[in-house]
């Protein structure tokens, strides 16, 4: 991205910030799409609550004009496979899947399991392999300028400290349900009749791999249970 650009994301940063501040989320992204056009996106998991989200885009004006992009790691739970088939035809979305450039079984052949590692720096090869790297690649193909995601702030310290719109690796992050609770989420799910992952009913309240997953405990709750507890985030929504 030209450095020019860059500095003109990083002088509207705080207008963007103000100016949406009091929005809701279908007005934070309908302003989005207003701003960028074309060079707007979604990212999905197809988590225990990305179906709020997607809905939020069927009842836009734009829908199936952006692009929404599903990570497919690979190594993704049966159930998310199974849900996201659900919810794709539920809300009639055109969803674009991506993947990395490397399959599973070559990436252990190289690297081994990084994810049995005890190293942050494995962990963080892992998610540039298979997430961040396939994910860039797309926004660098479309042009995107700016990036919406399910990211909430009640989700883990880090993202409580977040702001509705950011700059990360260079494109704006826009976050419309940053403010959002579990209830909220939950509330909209039951109002709109989304379906809930297969997983939250077995104790799951957050989801990625099927080897970095687990259900909640006393001891370990949220994203705790994610990545054996070593990180909170992927990387994929900061910058470091």
């Amino acid at each position: 991205m030209p450095d020019k650009l860059i500095n003109e994301l990083e002088s509207n940063l705080k207008t963007h910030n103000v100016h949406i501040e009091n929005m809701n989320p279908l007005e934070t992204i309908e302003w989005a799409y207003k701003n960028f056009k074309n060079k707007f996106a979604f990212t999905t998991s197809f988590g225990i609550q990305s179906s709020v989200l997607l809905s939020m885009i069927e009842k836009s004006t734009f829908k199936n004009k952006v692009k929404i992009f599903w990570i497919d790691t690979g190594y993704l739970p049966k159930e998310t496979y199974k849900y996201a088939d659900e919810i794709i035809k539920k809300l009639s979305l055109n969803i674009e899947i991506l993947q990395s450039e490397i399959s599973p079984a070559r990436m252990e052949a190289l690297y081994g399991k990084l994810w049995e590692s005890d190293k942050p720096e494995d962990l963080d090869k892992y998610h540039k392999i298979r997430k961040i790297d396939p994910l860039e690649k797309a926004f660098e193909k479309y042009s995107i300028c700016c990036w919406a995601s399910g990211v909430r702030g009640q989700q883990t310290n880090n993202r409580s400290k977040m702001k509705s719109i950011d700059i990360i690796r260079n494109r704006f992050s826009l976050r419309p349900l940053l403010k959002w609770t579990t209830k909220d989420m939950f509330y909209y799910m039951e109002e709109n009749n989304l379906p809930q992952h297969p997983l939250f009913l077995k104790g799951y309240s957050t989801i990625g791999d099927w080897h970095s997953s687990r259900p909640e405990t006393e001891l370990n709750k949220g994203r705790d249970t994610r990545f054996g507890g070593i990180k909170e985030e992927c990387g994929l929504h900061t910058n470091n």
